[in-house]
């Protein structure tokens, strides 16, 4: 039987009720209060790359000419949250969007800064599982800040893009980093995509061949799990609307062609992912069609039987009477004379079965 895939879901708790909007507090589900924060400096000509386990001193300072990527990975220590807040002045709302990770992807301009929420969706093969995690995003003139839960190297392709001087990165402003980083994010849902419909052959094979009940628990399983990836994907199409739309100062006008690309592949999972969804619901179909054909291939069987046994038990039961006058119980020929006629009977109804098709 196929090993269906769970959705790593993080489940809300409510030790926020009752507190005052903008009050920081943690609601994931990571265990490690560790912190880690990298920050890249860099412009067409070098770049800077430092790492640290806590804010350090005037990190909001940026050298003249020079763009600056602030990653941070886990949120579990809200003082740093603070401090990243104060340094750059971040509403408090988004301070709490940032350590309640389970917000639905959105877009909000702030004028000064762009506060974007994307949740990034990988296939860990080890856990046999998808991992849905929180990212937030902030988006200033100069800096970029990227917010992630938990560790990971997630965006290490596009670090060594700046190591290395590929691409365009190191010759744009930080929307385009913020650009590359979604990029990144997305293309990560590709892989996901993939992995669903490897996913769905397999149990399509299965139900052409043997269906049972621990695949019709495996469809359901995997209908949950499409449902819960399509909250964290379809949202995410009216964000980049909102980057495209609204007439942001930090926001250029030459990434509105790398932001519709962006669009376009949202769409195209978007799509493939309703199509997946239709294609569960035929299996749900297939396997009930399955299950019933099976049920009358037995049914068939033993009505075969039954009908063949019919006459048999009729003869049998006959002369199995006893009656004295039975002239056939005092031929010393009857007993054989009536397993003949019974055979016979027998040999004549398969035939004709056979000849039918219905065995």
């Amino acid at each position: 039987m196929v090993k269906i895939a769970n959705l790593k879901k993080k489940k809300p708790v409510i030790k926020k009720i009752g507190e005052p909007p903008g009050t920081l507090l943690y609601t994931g589900d990571s265990e490690k209060d560790k912190i880690k924060i990298r920050i890249i400096d860099y412009n067409e000509k070098d770049f800077k790359i430092s790492e640290y386990d806590h804010l350090p001193e005037n990190f909001e300072k940026i050298e003249k000419n020079y763009i600056r990527w602030i990653n941070i990975e886990g949120i579990k220590q809200i003082k740093t949250i603070e401090e990243l807040g104060k340094g750059i002045n971040l509403h408090p709302l988004v301070l709490e969007d940032i350590v309640n990770p389970h917000q639905r992807p959105k877009f909000e301009d702030y004028t000064e800064y762009v506060f974007i929420i994307i949740k990034r969706l990988i296939w860990d093969e080890n856990e046999n599982e998808f991992i849905n995690e929180q990212i937030s995003l902030i988006l200033g003139s100069k800096f970029l800040i990227s917010i992630k839960e938990h560790e990971s190297n997630l965006f290490a392709p596009v670090v060594e893009r700046i190591q290395a001087s590929k691409g365009r990165v190191r010759n744009m402003d930080a929307d385009y980093l913020l650009y590359a980083l979604l990029d990144v994010i997305i293309d990560n849902y590709f892989i996901v995509q993939e992995v669903i419909g490897e996913l769905i052959e397999q149990i399509e094979d299965i139900l052409i061949s043997d269906p049972k009940i621990e695949t019709l628990q495996s469809i359901y399983k995997l209908k949950r799990d499409i449902i819960d990836l399509r909250k964290s994907i379809w949202p995410l199409r009216a964000v980049i609307n909102s980057l495209q739309r609204e007439q942001s100062d930090l926001i250029s006008e030459h990434m509105q062609i790398y932001l519709r690309d962006i669009y376009d592949h949202v769409f195209r999972i978007s799509d493939s992912l309703e199509n997946y969804r239709d294609i569960i619901s035929g299996m749900l179909d297939m396997y009930l069609s399955s299950v019933s054909n099976k049920m009358n291939e037995i049914m068939k069987v033993l009505t075969i039987i039954s009908t063949i046994f019919i006459p048999l038990s009729f003869l049998a039961g006959l002369y199995g009477m006893n009656f004295v006058f039975m002239p056939e119980l005092q031929n010393p020929l009857g007993y054989p004379t009536l397993l003949i006629v019974m055979g016979s009977i027998l040999t004549v109804m398969l035939f004709y079965f056979r000849r039918k098709g219905w065995i």
